[in-house]
């Protein structure tokens, strides 16, 4: 399942993995038994040598902790080093066994017992930051350990069935050594996709599962995988171009290599997945689409719950701030509806359904409109902020393999470096059921000044340790970019009443997530009841209706975040108008909240009531 910390493969929503192709050729004891038990940190020995005294050999030693724990991510994350554009470990695939998972909180722990030896006094303030955040990151990391997230690593919007193919999209190729380090990997995905299947298998054993429909959507895509024609596949999109330079005969005998590879490997490695998917795990996945279902299901969620959203809030106090949010945009949503001369959503639903107008043509109509909106907001972008992004953003199709059951956009960040720019990634399967309506406040949340503002700045930084600059706290990532919707409609737009429904609508619907979300995993609610709140209370496409009770039955607790740093961020701006009046200026209030890359939401609380108190300070 996944949580927080997710893999930069897949935008936010965004972010792995020995050659062998059978369970019986790669199945080893040793992947069945249990880690050698973990003594508690309060046991352990504590380190022996002295405390460093002096400012700069605290701040030495601080600094050695940032980069060791950086560059242990990178090794044991090879596909986010990769699109990140790091490369040094191209040739590899993440270990996902059990054994790998125990040794991660392991390292962990050490990590949290190096940071508690530090004394920060008179360290700058990101230092200090650095500390803190570095020791809430590892904390949520042992507490993650509740969920036995290893256990069920596969939704239909996440799972090394997904994330591989598009981890392609996102590698370089740019040399002979690239293309041996790619078969390297293609050669890694049989022993991957074993780990997998035999994490879910002990999942099962152990009383957790994902619920057997939403296994029912990976199957279909792992046999869509092995039915393509190897040409066809993701895993050969790289045969499409090669660098300018390189002869024909080379190029012919990496083509011949890669698909052979494919044919051999990792086709057959997808369908010995799709069977035991099939015969095994699916007749036993559990019925019921609430988490609480699984073993230790309540505690599990309750985890997700404050770790997702970054605060200490029970699902209980997330279902009922849901059901204040719903009812406070109910009479907005209605006053737009009356005015477009409808008497209430099913009527106004209904003649969305029946307009061409408002269903996209093609997909080439909707990805136009996405890059239209996202250009005409880069233009205000001055009006927001005064420090701006580097990294171009692009506007492009999502890959066809999977998209059916993804969400209608999503941003891919690009490198640091700049060798890849950010990318909105349109979903056009369905294109003509898909409303129009949402599509301007969503080209803003997934672009600017949205994902691409934020996420970019962040990578841009300098002066902070690595780990910090690809920080995903999702309530602050979400909720930047939900809050980013309706800066449209400050600088000028949403000029058509429709996409004005569209914009509240959006607040709507992440209203209407954090009751169905807390519905379904703690109130024991159906999919049935799920979907229903939705028509009772937005005029939704169903296509996107469907997509979204499943998101939230597969992804527990993710779909809260978004709501809750939105309402944050707005409550932190009031505050600061409030008391700064007149010296109040939106561009450095968004400055500030942007500074830092992403916060946890009580951290980015204090430093913004820390910055309205400069701001007040009397000058010296």
């Amino acid at each position: 399942m996944p949580i927080r910390r997710t893999s930069l493969l897949l935008a936010f929503s965004i972010a792995a993995l020995l050659p062998h192709s059978t369970f019986a050729q790669t199945f080893k004891p040793q992947d069945l038994a249990p880690a050698p038990p973990r003594p508690s940190p309060s046991v352990r020995q504590q380190p022996q040598s002295p405390e460093p005294e002096s400012l700069a050999q605290r701040t030495d030693a601080l600094n050695r902790i940032f980069h060791d724990y950086w560059e242990d991510e990178l090794k044991h994350s090879p596909e986010m080093a990769s699109t990140i554009g790091d490369h040094r470990y191209d040739d590899q695939l993440s270990d996902e066994s059990p054994r790998a998972y125990e040794e991660a909180l392991a390292r962990g722990e050490r990590f949290i017992e190096r940071l508690g030896a530090i004394d920060t006094a008179g360290m700058p303030e990101q230092e200090k930051l650095s500390k803190q955040l570095l020791v809430h990151d590892l904390v949520d990391q042992q507490e993650s350990s509740v969920c036995k997230p290893w256990q069920t690593p596969v939704t239909q919007f996440s799972g090394i069935q997904v994330e591989l193919p598009a981890l392609v999209e996102m590698l370089r190729f740019a040399s002979p050594d690239d293309y041996d380090h790619y078969l390297s990997r293609l050669d890694k995905i049989p022993g991957a996709l074993m780990q997998i299947s035999t994490n879910m298998m002990l999942g099962e054993q152990d009383g957790r599962s994902e619920p057997a429909y939403i296994m029912q959507k990976v199957l279909a895509q792992v046999n869509a995988m092995v039915q393509e024609k190897p040409q066809n596949t993701p895993f050969a999109r790289p045969l499409q171009h090669f660098p300018p330079d390189m002869p024909a005969q080379e190029q012919e005998q990496i083509r011949t290599q890669v698909l052979n590879a494919i044919r051999t490997r990792v086709q057959p490695a997808y369908k010995q997945f799709a069977v035991y998917l099939a015969s095994d795990y699916i007749p036993k996945a559990r019925t019921d689409p609430g988490i609480w279902a699984n073993k230790d299901g309540d505690a599990c969620y309750a985890y997700l719950v404050q770790s997702f959203t970054t605060t200490d809030l029970t699902p209980e106090d997330v279902y009922k701030i849901g059901q204040e949010d719903v009812a406070r945009i109910q009479p907005q949503l209605m006053a737009v509806v009356h005015q477009l001369g409808f008497n209430d959503l099913r009527s106004f639903h209904q003649a969305l359904v029946a307009n061409p107008k408002e269903h996209a043509q093609s997909g080439t109509q909707l990805i136009e409109l996405y890059r239209h909106y996202a250009e005409q907001m880069e233009s205000k972008l001055p009006q927001l902020a005064t420090k701006l992004p580097k990294t171009p953003l692009r506007v492009v199709r999502m890959t066809s393999f999977g998209s059916a059951d993804q969400v209608p956009a999503d941003y891919q960040p690009g490198t640091p470096n700049g060798s890849r720019p950010g990318w909105i990634r349109v979903n056009t399967v369905d294109a003509s059921k898909r409303l129009l309506t949402q599509v301007e406040p969503i080209a803003y949340h997934e672009g600017v000044p949205g994902h691409h503002l934020q996420i970019s700045l962040a990578q841009e930084q300098t002066g902070l340790p690595d780990f910090r600059r690809f920080e995903s706290y999702t309530a602050f990532v979400e909720g930047w970019a939900f809050y980013s919707e309706q800066l449209g409609k400050e600088v000028g737009f949403y000029q058509d009443p429709y996409s004005q429904y569209g914009l509240l609508e959006n607040q709507m619907w992440r209203a209407v997530r954090l009751v169905v979300d807390t519905g379904v995993h703690s109130k024991h609610w159906t999919r049935e009841q799920m979907v229903q709140y939705f028509r009772d209370h937005t005029a939704m496409d169903d296509i996107t209706i469907q997509e979204e009770v499943d998101r939230y039955i597969a992804w527990p607790g993710q779909a809260l975040a978004y709501d809750m740093g939105r309402l944050k961020i707005l409550e932190l701006r009031k505050e600061a108008q409030q008391k700064l009046g007149s010296k109040f200026d939106i561009r450095t209030f968004h400055d500030e909240v942007l500074d830092s890359g992403a916060l946890p939401l009580d951290i980015l609380q204090q430093r913004v009531e820390g910055w309205i108190a400069q701001q007040n300070a009397p000058a010296k």
